[in-house]
């Protein structure tokens, strides 16, 4: 059985248990202790604060660990990058006051900076040759320029509505940071299997992702001309109507797609079109 430590609230909780809900494998959040165990998949859930993932897994208390790229920068623990999983988004940034004239990172030069994140900081006023006097604190970072703690900050920032609400700018992107899926470097060949299942299962969730299954009847002779425009999966699926000289065709396309290609295939004959959702897709 594998042991994943995953963040016990927030959006990185919701969007990891939304994921594995999707692949099949049911977790319990209504009675949600430390540790939960699924009732059709051989996995168990370890529930901690998202900063103490890195170390967990590392150390060999749990074999896997859902965690945002910034806490597994930060902690610079040894443990592998399995999978990153392209959710809960967000960048390590730069902010200072609105009222600041910002010429470069120079400006940060002999400043004081608050941040949580001072290991990959450092690294990066490291790299651009930038002396700063760091100030490290946990919880509320944006607040500390208005009351005098610091010059600027580093914080994580999603929309950028907190940074606003405090009369602050962001002025450089230090990391970007999304969910990663990491492992501990000493798993068995049996825990390996199941993590090839896993991660098997969210390959087919992830394929899914705005792929639409598209369903439309047209003119036989148009059958080739349709086929032209569609950037599918490999063939279309083309079959015959009771209605003599028409053809249904069915492929998978992005959305995106879709959109940009709705007025050729009406053009082509294309009528009837249906777009479906896919749940899963297997690669």
């Amino acid at each position: 059985m594998l042991r994943i430590a995953v963040q016990s609230k927030g959006r990185l909780y919701e969007d990891t248990i939304s994921l594995f809900q999707e692949a099949g494998i049911k977790i319990s959040s209504s009675k949600r202790t430390l540790l939960v165990q699924s009732p059709n998949f051989p996995i168990e859930i370890l529930f901690l604060r998202d900063d103490d993932i890195p170390q967990t897994v590392a150390n060999g208390v749990a074999d896997l660990g859902v965690v945002g790229e910034n806490e597994f920068l930060e902690r610079d623990e040894d443990a592998l990058i399995i999978k990153r999983l392209g959710f809960s988004k967000c960048r390590l940034s730069l902010a200072i006051p609105k009222s600041e004239t910002y010429n470069g990172i120079e400006w940060f030069n002999g400043k004081k900076i608050a941040t949580s994140y001072p290991g990959i900081l450092s690294k990066f006023m490291k790299d651009k040759g930038v002396d700063v006097d760091m100030h490290v604190i946990t919880g509320s970072v944006e607040i500390a320029p208005g009351i005098g703690l610091a010059d600027g900050i580093c914080d994580i920032v999603s929309s950028g509505s907190t940074l606003i609400s405090n009369n602050l700018k962001e002025v450089e992107v230090v990391i970007k940071s999304e969910a990663l899926l990491i492992g501990n470097k000493n798993l068995s060949e049996e825990k390996r299997e199941i993590l090839d299942e896993l991660i098997f299962r969210i390959d087919a969730v992830k394929a899914a992702e705005d792929k639409k299954y598209v369903l439309m009847n047209a003119p036989t002779s148009k059958v080739k001309d349709i086929i032209e425009v569609l950037p599918g999966i490999k063939s279309p699926t083309v079959m015959p109507l009771a209605t003599e000289g028409w053809s249904s065709i069915h492929t998978v396309l992005d959305e995106k797609c879709f959109w940009q290609i709705i007025g050729k295939l009406k053009s082509l004959g294309a009528e009837g079109l249906l777009v479906l959702p896919i749940e899963k897709m297997i690669p």
